[in-house]
């Protein structure tokens, strides 16, 4: 179990575009600036503790010729997909259950056998593919982070170790691989070169192929605001106005799609290489333009809506901690990065960050250097309050935390706004 140490912090290696990713425009307008902060997901052991932390501006733009809402930041996805990256799909019970519904989904529209092929871009731990292997179906996840990969190929799910680029679609297809599915999961908006990317699916992507993506929505952000899904991971925050102009540029058509509530509320879209919209499209477009998202209006008073966020919570833990309530956080996730380093939480208002994974029990969270504990810590200790750090998994926390609440303890739910249940 390390030991907490300050050996303060040192700039991350990153760029900063005067472009659109997307279109390419100049036109770029600052709509959030979240200050400096650690990069998220980067959980710190024994050695990494004792090393200066690197940090990075987080700030936020809106293309005023795309509508491609985007942090302005790149830093290097070496450091922050590096070796112990730490997040694995298959911890969550909800999100399995999640891709096991996507899968589904896709064999009612899609008829596969033994002779076809389903790729996956950044699949993880092999949480999708696997259901794919189980019907015989043959599968190839393609993903940069060397933990996860080697627990997809412990569950039988071939698995390339690379970022995957419009280089490697190249190789892929010299290989003779091409996809009838292709599936990119909380993806698209990681990549810095968005249209290398779609350029290499639309390469890999059969004539007859379809493609399956799923990413958060910028509305639903915006109007919940959602403002710690921002980090260092995630470059773009995607509209339907953003998606279709995007995928219009190589060749790919968004022709269905489905608003679902994962991650606090996404977009799975189904896209292909015939134009070929049909009313989910053509009415979620109709209802951008009618709320201005297809402009820079409608972004222009999130920031002072993230910053009474701000001031709501402080007060709140302030109020609660002066009562002498003792509370913890759950949820060592990406989006808590944001929250905490924006919000300053430390351990003046929480003693431990509780989290089920394995890879990141007794390590440290980056930034605030809170203790990472099993849940079963609580029963234990019985803190008085649990913030849900990973609020997007508010339903499941709780359930699984049934006697914790039983013997009286509550949770603050923070997003869209703080509230004790």
């Amino acid at each position: 179990m390390p030991e907490v140490h300050d050996a303060g912090t040192v700039a991350a290696p990153f760029d900063q575009i005067t472009t659109c990713r997307s279109c390419g425009s100049s036109k770029l307008e600052l709509v959030l600036d979240l200050g400096t902060t650690p990069l998220a997901d980067r959980i710190l052991n024994d050695e990494t503790i004792k090393q200066p932390e690197p940090v990075a501006p987080l700030t936020v733009a809106v293309c005023a010729e795309c509508s491609l809402m985007q942090i302005r930041e790149t830093v290097a996805p070496e450091v922050l997909f590096s070796a112990d990256y730490p997040y694995y799909s298959s911890v969550s019970e909800h999100l399995l259950k999640h891709f096991r519904g996507n899968v589904e989904t896709v064999l009612a529209r899609k008829k596969l056998g033994s002779n076809s092929r389903v790729v996956e871009l950044a699949s993880n731990d092999g949480y999708l593919l696997q259901n794919y292997v189980k019907l015989g179906i043959p599968v190839l996840g393609i993903d940069p982070a060397q933990g996860p990969v080697a627990e997809a190929r412990k569950k039988g799910v071939d698995t390339r170790h690379a970022f995957f680029t419009k280089a490697l679609a190249e190789q892929l297809v010299a290989e003779g691989i091409r996809a009838d599915v292709l599936h990119g999961n909380n993806v698209l908006a990681h990549v810095a070169d968005t249209n290398g990317f779609v350029s290499g699916i639309a390469q890999v992507l059969k004539e007859d192929g379809l493609v399956v993506i799923e990413c958060p929505y910028v509305r639903d952000l915006v109007d919940h605001c959602e403002f710690d899904t921002i980090y260092h991971q995630h470059l773009c925050y995607f509209s339907v106005h953003a998606l279709d102009k995007l995928f219009r540029r190589h060749g790919l058509y968004l022709n269905h799609l489905q608003h679902v509530e994962i991650h606090g509320g996404s977009l799975r879209l189904f896209v292909e290489k015939h134009d070929a919209p049909d009313a989910s499209v053509r009415d979620m477009l109709a209802e951008e333009k009618r709320v201005g998202l297809d402009g820079v209006d409608y972004y222009r008073n999130f920031a002072a809506r993230v910053e009474k966020f701000k001031k709501d919570l402080r007060a709140l833990l302030e109020k609660l901690k002066s009562e002498g309530a003792s509370i913890v956080g759950y949820g060592a996730a990406a989006k808590a990065c944001t929250l905490m380093a924006y919000v300053g939480i430390d351990s003046k208002d929480i003693s431990c960050v509780l989290d089920r994974s394995p890879f990141k029990v007794g390590k440290r969270y980056p930034g605030n250097k809170l203790m990472i504990r099993h849940p079963d810590w609580v029963l234990d200790n019985q803190p008085d309050y649990m913030l849900l750090l990973a609020w997007n998994f508010a339903e499941e926390i709780m359930r699984q935390q049934s006697e914790y609440r039983s013997r009286g303890g509550k949770f603050i739910v923070p997003i869209p706004e703080p509230v004790v249940v």
